[in-house]
């Protein structure tokens, strides 16, 4: 009985004839999936957002001073290399968010408050020509404040 021989040449074209149907069909899966993953991700309009903690919430008001902290940290940096006094993150931190009240204490200044007055009026005036019941002014000036601050 004769030995079946194989030359070199004969091994590698059937080697070849078997590995490439098998890379084409691996290849054609691989690039499938690729193409369905094109335009995805957390950003694209059919997904839903990310999920945000609540602004007003305890996990909110956590992020948000975390927030604050690092922008204060990078302002005192900022201000020792000018050689400016050093600015008590801390402190700043207390004035700001106001002892875990929920909002920052901000102080409006007159002209803010006589703006906002001056747009209640013009509305009430238009409510009135409308036949409606004016606002009270105050109350209205000092609801238009919380909103805007």
């Amino acid at each position: 009985m004769e030995a079946l021989a194989i030359s070199s040449g004969e091994t590698i074209l059937i080697v070849s004839l078997l590995a490439v149907p098998v890379a084409a069909a691996s290849f054609a899966v691989g690039a499938r999936n690729a193409l369905r993953q094109i335009g995805r991700g957390p950003l694209s309009i059919d997904e839903d957002p990310p999920a945000r903690p609540d602004p007003a919430g305890a996990e909110g008001q956590r992020v948000r001073e975390a927030e604050l902290r690092q922008l204060l940290e990078g302002k005192a940096y900022r201000q020792a290399r000018r050689g400016e006094p050093a600015l008590d993150v801390d402190a700043e931190l207390e004035r700001l968010v106001g002892g875990g009240a929920g909002r920052p204490r901000v102080r409006t200044d007159d002209a803010l408050r006589a703006e906002v007055r001056a747009l209640v009026i013009a509305r009430n005036e238009r409510r009135v020509r409308m036949g409606r019941e004016p606002l009270d002014v105050e109350a209205e000036v000092e609801r238009q404040l919380d909103e805007l601050l």
